[in-house]
């Protein structure tokens, strides 16, 4: 079923990918968590070289990156169908839960620690459900100075939605957390205001920007969140303080 709050056309998504197929592909440098449905990695990032490179190693507390996560909102449109909506949620509300919160929060902590200017955090988890359907949430972050870029690509995406509109459903997204495979319904914001800036530049650029759902955010004024549970205890974890 298409969603019928989606801002991408159909043609659009379709040049989006072939773009990307354009693009150098990432790779995989270390995977510090990994199982069959999720996982945090760092790899490669082709625009990030030279003096483009990023802020890289970057020490953020468990603490202040849960806190940053938290900050995510997600807000749906005003009108809203039990169709094709869950008015059982909020309309706007926290986009990640705090259960994936304090999964991730750690591990993206850690992987920030050991990342070199040339790489990105990469993030992945899929989850099946009866009748064949699977949600996607994947993304990457990486850090700029005192500024911590989040890319929420999939917020639980249909994974089917690519085949639905007739492109191939290579079943390949894990290989690619932060290309969206399907529209994204409502808009992301960052709460408190005082500690996010509008990623999009001005003008016809901002025309191009649409499918970058990027949060800017000023991680060191923000306070931190206590964390309610550890890492996963299953899947690959580099021991502390190991080297790669």
């Amino acid at each position: 079923m298409r969603n019928r709050h989606s801002p991408i056309p159909l043609l659009a998504l379709g040049a989006l990918s072939a773009m990307l197929g354009c693009q150098p592909a990432a790779i995989v440098t270390m995977a510090l968590y990994e199982t069959p449905q999720a996982y945090v990695r760092l790899q490669t990032d082709p625009a990030a070289t030279g003096k483009d490179g990023h802020s890289h190693p970057a020490h953020i507390s468990p603490e202040i990156m849960a806190a940053a996560l938290a900050g995510i909102v997600i807000e749906e449109p005003a009108t809203r169908l039990p169709v094709y909506d869950d008015l059982s949620q909020p309309r706007r509300r926290q986009a990640l839960t705090d259960k994936e919160i304090a999964q991730l929060a750690p591990l993206l902590s850690l992987a920030l620690e050991k990342a070199t200017p040339e790489e990105v955090v990469a993030f992945y988890e899929s989850v099946r459900f009866p009748g064949g359907r699977r949600e996607v949430t994947s993304g990457g972050l990486f850090v700029v100075g005192d500024e911590l870029h989040v890319i929420l690509s999939n917020l639980r995406s249909d994974a089917r939605y690519m085949a639905d509109v007739g492109a191939a459903d290579h079943q390949d997204d894990r290989m690619t957390p932060m290309r969206p495979i399907a529209p994204q319904p409502g808009s992301l914001s960052f709460t408190p205001k005082s500690a996010a800036r509008d990623p999009a530049p001005a003008g016809l650029k901002r025309l191009l920007y649409w499918d970058r759902r990027e949060l800017i955010i000023h991680y060191r004024h923000l306070a931190p969140r206590r964390l309610e549970s550890s890492v996963p205890t299953s899947g690959t974890l580099p021991e502390p303080g190991s080297s790669r």
